[in-house]
């Protein structure tokens, strides 16, 4: 077998499904299989792997024993070549595998490979590649200068060497993962993908950055100013310097300071609810599902030529590629007030995120 996807899921019902319908298609023509780890999920989500994707492997987690557990615990099932760890709030173009597969089997000595992420405004993810987060990098990030954080030394759209990526989407050889003991399970969330990054670096592997395709992810990072998320990254900032430098009180200064200030200046993130006007419905069927369910007029569209501010443009993935529906909220996301939503393929919702700070909207659509 080519590739196994593993998706950890926890308590994102609606993500998931949507995020399950992208790979669908992705892995069409591939040697391929979806394996789903749920983290005692309180929602339907188990319900619906079930009932909607009988294909699909999944293992139902008694307990949530965090990200690093969760996903070591899928990849003793794959049998793919290659992994790829995809956060279940993602959606993958119908040609993100094959490109990366295509590019990851002419490499030598292949670490991990990363690729382009955006939110569900269209705006580019820095945390898409990342250099690895020395002391003075990770206070320079709290403190609201991420920088040197980032790998932006190489653009967005561009190939080439970067150390580290974000656990939402890892494509890499199941031998090279499990020759580094995958995730370590010392990190509960946050910090993991980092480790994993450099533990493979360290093992001599080259990771790459592959900016020719584009996948969204919903959810993003939390806000820097929030106090718990800072203590959550400082935390795994701990584990990994303890594990991977030599220990010194310069760093654990930093850290205390560093948690401390977060406290000074942390504020809640804030829920961004654009103030709509009027929805456009990009299908090439005639649907009118969407009028009964909206609060403001609707226009059913075959085509976007000009879209008037403050409208939300919902896309059909009955009628149209995510690959293209992609590149409409690229090229529509510097228009005053727009926000997008998705209708998946042959589902009850309209799901999307008006900012990568908080989780998005989802609205249940009432049968006519």
């Amino acid at each position: 077998m080519k590739l196994s996807v593993i998706i950890l899921n926890y308590n994102v019902r609606y993500f998931l499904e949507l995020c399950l319908k992208s790979v669908e298609k992705a892995i069409e023509g591939l040697d391929a299989e979806i394996i789903v780890v749920d983290n005692q999920s309180s929602d339907t989500s188990c319900a619906m792997v079930k009932a909607l994707f009988p294909n699909v492997i999944l293992i139902e987690n008694p307990s949530n024993d965090g990200f690093s557990k969760g996903n070591n615990l899928g990849v003793k099932q794959a049998k793919g070549e290659y992994l790829c760890i995809l956060n279940p709030d993602t959606i993958v173009a119908e040609d993100t595998f094959k490109i990366l597969l295509d590019f990851s089997d002419k490499q030598d000595n292949l670490g991990i490979v990363g690729c382009r992420l955006m939110d569900g405004t269209g705006k580019f993810l820095p945390e898409s590649k990342r250099n690895v987060p020395k002391p003075a990098v990770a206070l320079k990030k709290l403190l609201g200068n991420p920088n040197s954080y980032y790998a932006n030394q190489l653009g967005e759209y561009e190939t080439g060497k970067v150390p580290i990526f974000v656990g939402a989407f890892m494509l890499l050889k199941k031998d090279v993962y499990l020759k580094v003991g995958g995730f370590d399970e010392d990190y509960f969330m946050y910090g993991e993908d980092i480790d994993l990054s450099y533990k493979v670096l360290k093992a001599g592997y080259t990771n790459y950055y592959n900016g020719s395709t584009t996948i969204i992810h919903y959810k993003g990072e939390s806000t820097l100013k929030d106090a718990n998320y800072a203590k959550r990254f400082y935390g795994a900032m701990q584990i990994f310097y303890k594990k991977h430098f030599k220990n010194n009180i310069f760093f654990d200064s930093m850290v205390w300071l560093g948690i401390r200030a977060a406290y000074l200046i942390r504020s809640e993130p804030v829920v961004v609810k654009p103030k709509r006007q009027s929805y456009v419905f990009l299908t090439q069927e005639t649907s009118h599902i969407l009028e009964t369910n909206l609060e403001k007029p609707v226009s059913l569209v075959k085509k976007v030529i000009h879209v008037d501010p403050f409208t939300e443009v919902i896309f059909d993935a009955n009628t149209f590629s995510y690959k293209s529906i992609f590149q409409h909220i690229t090229d529509l996301k510097a228009n005053e007030g727009i926000s997008f939503k998705i209708l998946p393929n042959n589902s009850d919702f309209i799901i999307g995120s008006n900012s990568s700070k908080n989780r998005g909207e989802i609205h249940l659509l009432k049968k006519n």
